[in-house]
């Protein structure tokens, strides 16, 4: 039987609120304001930004801090388009519902698939990252061991009720804003010459070898890419928030303090690395930034304090991918975009999503050790680009939604994008010149292929998927 265009956004919308087809259940509402405040608050310190900005650092040397502002800006607008569209429709499928309730059916397939595939991949990267740190304090151990007990462990977290991945993310998030916190209370009374055995940098380190841009544009540009991708994750906040029992509310205050979240966590920290220490100090590619600035400062046992946060940083986003995936492989099949059996829901979870996404992150952990220079990755290279697909998916379906919610339901504009349509315009062409900028880096050039070569196989399976259905007679036009 055909359906119109409204009932079939009323179904979308009951099947990722609720169960869908074949699930007998719906998930459940068990997470808590201050489970998602704190998911919102600690998603934005993750690995990328403890182990990943000393290659931003040394491409970019102090105008690494301008290289995340800028970055950060476009996530920021990102983060609120998402947040325009979540707060209107909250759903476990984010923006892969938005992109299907607006652009078509298959953008919907291409953007949660892929999103999916991003996320499996990095819980099995987070896993053998957390084993690494392991195997640095138990040195006769192997990486498959640690991997094994973690995957155990979350894949049992997440077969739970959904509350407790919520009081996993709770306390992993309150240790990572602790640490940070700490590390700029010492690092700002260090720069003003108040902390014990240290004077006043000033701006020698900032101005001095080589400058505010010691190696020119091209280091910033490149140092700019290193930080585009710290900022992975972002989204899960927004999934999250459809299993809460105030979602609206939820995503509404994750969105508005996102600012001064990224402001002070990311380019707040680069500011005080870049200024206490100078930028191409070998410590920073020897130990990490971090380290580096503590063992500057003299802090007792700054490495294993540092071992310890980035353990904390990796479980916690194994965890979290590990959830978003599942929710989002749930989403997907519930909406008819993908094998039934998955969309079963048990007591609230939706347990076979969180086995296949489980077993999948342990296969690729196999495939790293089997094969870790071709198979494994050519997987880290298909979803290389996969944040900048899904940004420029969020930035397309806030555009039409947009209009269609001032049309149809202007009371659900809780929460509204800036200057729209302007800085939407303006985040799309930010995505964009983040794109032409891998094309230029050779190493990033691969990536960029290989992403690009996954997202046109999903699209032409979404678009032969939805030709499908059209001719079956179900209708598949947005409403």
């Amino acid at each position: 039987m055909n359906r119109t265009p409204s009932s079939a956004a009323r179904e979308q919308a009951d099947a990722v609120q609720g169960a869908g087809p074949d699930s007998g259940s719906t998930l459940s509402n068990g997470l808590k304001q201050r489970h998602l405040s704190m998911i919102a608050l600690g998603g934005v310190i993750g690995a990328g930004l403890f182990v990943g900005s000393r290659e931003g650092i040394a491409a970019a040397g102090p105008s690494i801090v301008l290289a995340y502002a800028v970055s950060g800006a476009l996530v920021m607008l990102i983060m609120r388009m998402l947040g325009e569209m979540a707060a209107a429709n909250p759903a476990s499928g984010s923006f892969s519902v938005h992109a299907e309730r607006s652009i078509g059916s298959w953008a919907g397939f291409t953007v949660g698939w892929m999103f999916t595939a991003l996320l499996c991949v990095a819980v099995a990267a987070e896993a053998l990252g957390a084993a690494d740190v392991m195997i640095q304090w138990f040195p006769g151990t192997q990486p498959w061991m640690w991997v094994l007990l973690f995957m155990v462990i979350f894949t049992g977290t997440n077969l739970a009720a959904v509350s407790n991945f919520g009081e996993f993310e709770f306390w992993f998030a309150a240790l990572k804003v602790a640490a940070i916190g700490i590390f700029l209370v010492l690092g700002l009374l260090a720069i003003f010459g108040v902390l014990p055995g240290t004077q006043a940098p000033g701006t020698a380190h900032l101005t001095g070898d080589g400058g505010f841009l010691p190696k020119g544009v091209d280091g910033l540009m490149v140092g700019l890419l290193a930080s585009v991708f710290a900022y992975g994750g972002l989204e899960t906040v927004t999934i999250a928030a459809a299993e809460s029992k105030d979602p609206v509310r939820g995503v509404a205050s994750a969105v508005r303090t996102a600012m001064w979240r990224i402001a002070l966590f990311y380019v707040g920290s680069m500011a005080v690395i870049v200024t206490v220490i100078p930028w191409n100090d070998s410590s920073i590619a020897k130990s990490g930034p971090y380290v580096a600035v503590l063992d500057y400062l003299k802090i007792p046992a700054a490495g294993q304090i540092m071992n310890v946060v980035i353990l904390v940083a990796l479980l916690s986003a194994m965890n979290a991918n590990l959830y978003g995936s599942s929710r989002m492989a749930f989403s997907l099949t519930a909406r008819g975009q993908g094998p039934a059996f998955l969309a079963k829901v048990s007591g609230g979870v939706p347990r076979r999503a969180v086995l296949m996404c489980s077993a999948f992150g342990f296969v690729a952990v196999l495939l790293s050790i089997l094969w870790p220079d071709t198979v494994f990755q050519w997987l880290l290279n298909m979803v290389g680009a996969a944040v900048l697909v899904v940004w420029g998916f969020i930035a397309a379906a806030q555009l039409r939604m947009r209009r269609l919610l001032e049309r149809e339901a202007p009371e659900k504009l809780v929460v509204k994008m800036w200057a729209f349509p302007v800085l939407t315009w303006v985040a799309l062409a930010g995505i964009a010149a983040v794109l032409l900028l891998m094309l230029r880096d050779e190493n990033q050039r691969l990536q960029l292929l290989f992403t690009g070569g996954f997202g046109i196989v999903l699209t032409l399976v979404g678009l032969a998927r939805q030709r499908a259905l059209g001719r079956a007679g179900v209708d598949t036009t947005k409403p």
